[in-house]
């Protein structure tokens, strides 16, 4: 079915974590996600998003990057984590809002929502401007 779209706002984004000039995305294997996480283990990392808004057949595109230092994890700590939660379908094998987040991140530089997956503060400043 095809569908055009009018007056709707269309939004799509998606987020990468990058270490060391290496970009992480989600990891493909248990043991992929348990080596992405021993390399963010004790470091600072960036959690980019890139969003684009679709309104009215015009484009608006945008990012936003947050750096995230997590402490020093154990084996024991990441594997607890893969295991009882679903690191496959995050970019960096982790989300913020679960165990490994509130346990082992340290410190945040910007927009904690935009490390959830979505900088809603940017998305809403730029919802707003379409409707000028």
């Amino acid at each position: 079915m095809t569908r055009t779209v009018g007056d709707e706002v269309v939004l799509t984004a998606d987020t990468i974590v990058c270490i060391d000039g290496l970009i992480l995305g989600k990891p493909e294997t248990r043991a992929h996600a348990i080596e992405m996480l021993q390399m963010l283990s004790g470091r600072v990392h960036q959690v980019i998003t890139g969003v684009c808004l679709l309104y009215k057949g015009r484009y608006n595109n945008f990012y936003d990057l947050t750096e995230v230092l997590f402490r020093k994890l154990s084996d024991a700590e990441i594997s607890n984590y893969v295991d009882k939660y679903q690191p496959l379908d995050k970019a960096g094998s982790y989300g913020i809002q679960e165990l490994i987040g509130l346990i082992g991140i340290e410190r945040i530089e910007g927009s904690y929502t935009n490390v959830v997956g979505l900088p809603t503060q940017k998305v809403y400043a730029q919802l707003r401007s379409l409707s000028k």
